[in-house]
């Protein structure tokens, strides 16, 4: 499993070029690496001046390294279409939208009630968008290709949203179950007994994932997230703020940037400047619990892959090469990570050690089999194809689960038949 570095912060501070800078980073290391975006305005994009995409798209000039820029919306408009199709009914905007005047009596009378109960926005749950953009992270996250999955969120408050999601999944589908009760025979006409119960399957089904999700986000083997600021006032009462909220949801805040310093100028102007500037790091610093990382502001706009490493050098110092073990393998100062290979191959003569990296689970979490010489682990039911150098059996698989660390001893002769 990858180790997730999550960037995150009020829009305009930098946290774009900051993800930006310690992806390249970690590749430029040795690292398999991920930088992924949720950010409609394509900013990683510009930064590192090449096209990404929806899928993983390798960044020329840094091996190692992949991008993708998410479609939130693309993804909200494909989530749960047979529910938003009968909601449009039920709301008097869909292909149902006579049913009340031709019905007549009290179903006429009940189909007219549920019209004027439901209105567009109450099928909209806050956070859809976040959720789904985080369960796609996580898929990523998962996959053996990756040592680290770097994020570019959205704004802070977006993640808070997040964060919520559960309780707000309740109190909608209360709402959304209180209807279809008071709907009576028509949600039969509309829905049918199996299509509602296959809709509150559903949304139960999306609540645990994204529990599920949540457990990731607030597990410190698995994730860190930075915040990035400027030393401005609001910036400063912003993430002041964020840093509170993530503690109350558990989320392990590791580290903090401070972008955009006024350096040291013989100036007065500026000297003032800078003398207010350090005051509010001041203030960061007594209230987090790692000293903040300032950023100097620079003499050119940072873009493009030479002035994103001319970044990472100030916030991780010389580039250091990862050992080649599953880890961990501390990078970085001032700021700091500790990390992992997600999964490491030996061979030998007649076998092959596969270590995989896999924080946060317990022996009975995990499941192994294969299929037609296919090795697969299955993690909380998520199964993944391990590659192996030969076709193999699980029967002769010896695993051994130590620490957070799978350890998988792979014969590479052929499997016997039978």
């Amino acid at each position: 499993m990858a180790r997730l570095l999550l960037f995150g912060g009020k829009g305009g501070v930098g946290k774009t070029t900051c993800s930006a800078a310690s992806a390249i980073r970690l590749a430029d290391a040795g690292l398999r690496v991920l930088l992924v975006s949720s950010d409609p305005a394509h900013s990683t994009s510009d930064s590192l001046g090449i096209e990404l995409g929806p899928e993983p798209t390798p960044v020329e000039g840094v091996p190692g390294l992949f991008g993708l820029e998410m479609d939130p919306e693309a993804r909200v408009a494909e989530a749960m279409p047979k529910l938003s199709e009968a909601m449009q009914g039920l709301s008097g905007g869909g292909p149902f939208a006579g049913l009340a005047g031709m019905a007549g009596g009290d179903l006429g009378e009940t189909a007219a009630d549920v019209g004027q109960e439901v209105e567009a926005s109450d099928l909209l749950i806050p956070g859809l968008d976040e959720a789904l953009a985080f369960d796609e992270l996580l898929k990523h996250i998962e996959d053996l290709r990756w040592d680290v999955v770097v994020f570019d969120t959205a704004p802070t408050g977006h993640t808070l949203r997040f964060l919520a999601l559960p309780e707000l999944i309740d109190a909608w589908s209360d709402r959304l179950l209180r209807l279809m009760r008071a709907s009576g025979g028509l949600r039969s006409m509309l829905f049918g007994r199996k299509e509602s119960d296959a809709m509150k399957d559903e949304l139960e089904r999306f609540r645990r994932r994204v529990l599920h999700i949540r457990r990731i986000l607030s597990d410190p083997s698995t994730t860190r997230f930075t915040l990035v600021t400027i030393p401005e006032r609001m910036g400063v009462n912003e993430t002041l703020r964020a840093n509170e909220a993530l503690q109350h949801h558990g989320l392990p805040v590791t580290g903090c940037v401070v972008n955009r310093v006024t350096p040291e100028f013989d100036h007065p102007f500026l000297q003032r400047r800078r003398s207010e500037e350090l005051g509010r790091i001041e203030e960061l610093s007594a209230a987090l619990e790692h000293d903040p990382v300032s950023v100097p502001l620079m003499e050119t706009e940072v873009h493009g892959l030479e002035g994103l490493r001319d970044l990472a050098k100030v916030l991780y110092g010389p580039v250091e090469a990862i050992p080649a073990g599953i880890g961990p393998h501390p990078m970085g100062s001032p700021l700091h990570h500790d990390l992992h290979r997600s999964m490491v191959v030996e061979h030998e003569e007649h076998e092959e050690t596969i270590q995989l990296h896999l924080p946060g689970l317990a022996r009975e979490d995990l499941s192994l089999r294969s299929e037609d010489g296919r090795l697969l682990v299955g993690v909380n039911g998520h199964e993944r194809h391990v590659p192996t150098s030969a076709a193999v059996k699980a029967s002769t698989v010896v695993a051994r689960f130590r620490g957070e660390v799978l350890h998988l001893t792979v014969p590479t002769s052929p499997p016997s038949t039978g």
